[in-house]
């Protein structure tokens, strides 16, 4: 029988295997009847139900975000990166977006979201960081939802990039000859691999290869669970240890344990590493530092002696090459043969392959040679 129109509906109504079926058409036009009863046809070779089933109804976003920060963020984050998420959505997302249903979440809301912010006086880097929350929330319920379409599309806040503090190396031997004990090692190994605190805390003895004379880092601690935990970037890199280091290291080796105790036996805190560099500022009324400056002091100087950034990428651990670009204005090598060029005293000559500032001397040299002449003449 096909399709048919009733009452101004348009039904499908066919037979298959002395059944009947016989439903009223999505789409309200002969072209969308037969359209659905190809589906129908379809879903029944298939042995699927044709029966649509009811639809649930949609979560709003703080049903799903904690939802999320449940089943997600707590599996795959750090406990310090889930107090912040737990924050930001607590204070910042749930109160705006709470009510409305993950669908119904436009460009347009986050838009509102983000003049909202703003006036309250929120840095960008605090927006920004916030969206990014926001988007990854959006997209892991558009996954496990199912829901159709994508998710809406984020207008990123530009923000500035903070400014690297780092030490220069009258600054660096102060500090070292500040310190002693256990705390002088650490500030000596940040110094001269740029591992990060929680991976000076969590590092261990059978981690330091005695032949090659390099460390893996394969660990960082965490204080909350009281436990070790894959680096920032899951990844397990490896650092040459120089000679000071070495030496040092050498000279109490072990075959298993923590690399660095605190004076009580126990492995080091964060607050209990963070109170041991303010007291060593102190001293002198030193500048305020933290430890991840001397990791930034560690890659500064690298990059000023003109190491590569892949290089420096891969000994720091970062994910991308994007996050060591910072340290790319501090390499001013290139950029300064760059400018060099356009002067004719330091520029390269093109015909001699030798420095511009010769070939400028030997021109000028000439030219003092031809007019001392001309004056003998005249």
């Amino acid at each position: 029988m096909g399709v048919r129109k009733i009452k101004n509906s348009w039904w499908v109504d066919f037979h298959i295997h002395r059944t009947r079926y016989r439903k009223r058409s999505p789409d309200n036009s002969r072209s969308g009847a037969l359209a659905y009863e190809t589906l129908l046809k379809q879903r029944l070779a298939r042995c699927e139900p044709i029966d649509e089933k009811p639809k649930e109804p949609q979560p709003t976003f703080e049903q799903f975000a904690w939802k999320w920060f449940d089943h997600y963020v707590r599996p795959n984050n750090k406990y310090s990166e889930q107090l912040s998420k737990k924050y930001a959505l607590a204070s910042s997302l749930i109160p705006f977006f709470g009510h409305m249903p993950i669908r119904q979440i436009k460009s347009y809301d986050i838009e509102r979201y983000k003049a909202e912010q703003i006036e309250r006086g929120f840095k960008n880097k605090t927006i920004a960081n916030r969206l990014t929350i926001l988007n990854k929330c959006l997209v892991t319920a558009y996954e496990w939802l199912e829901l159709e379409g994508a998710p809406p599309k984020i207008k990123w806040i530009k923000w500035a990039p903070p400014e690297i503090d780092y030490l220069s190396p009258d600054e660096c031997e102060w500090l070292l000859s500040q310190a002693d004990g256990v705390i002088f090692e650490m500030v000596l190994m940040a110094l001269r691999t740029g591992m990060r605190q929680g991976e000076l805390r969590a590092l261990q003895w059978p981690s330091i290869d005695w032949l090659t004379r390099s460390v893996a880092v394969r660990h960082s601690r965490d204080d909350h669970q009281r436990l070790l935990v894959p680096p920032k970037n899951g990844r397990t890199r490896h650092i040459p240890l120089d000679t000071d280091v070495y030496a040092l290291l050498y000279a109490r080796k072990r075959t298993s344990g923590y690399v660095f105790l605190a004076e009580d036996g126990q492995p080091f805190t964060k607050r209990r590493l963070w109170g041991a560099m303010r007291r060593l500022c102190g001293r002198e009324k030193f500048r305020p530092i933290g430890w991840h400056t001397l990791r930034h002091t560690f890659a500064s100087h690298l990059a000023m002696r003109g190491v590569p950034l892949p290089a420096i990428k891969e000994l720091l651990g970062h994910a991308t090459i994007t996050t060591t670009m910072r340290y790319a204005h501090i390499a001013p090598s290139t950029l300064r043969a760059a400018i060099d060029i356009l002067n004719p005293k330091t520029a390269v000559d093109g015909e001699l392959r030798q420095p511009g500032v010769n070939r400028w001397q030997e021109m000028q040299g000439s030219e003092a040679v031809e007019r001392a002449q001309a004056s003998k003449f005249a």
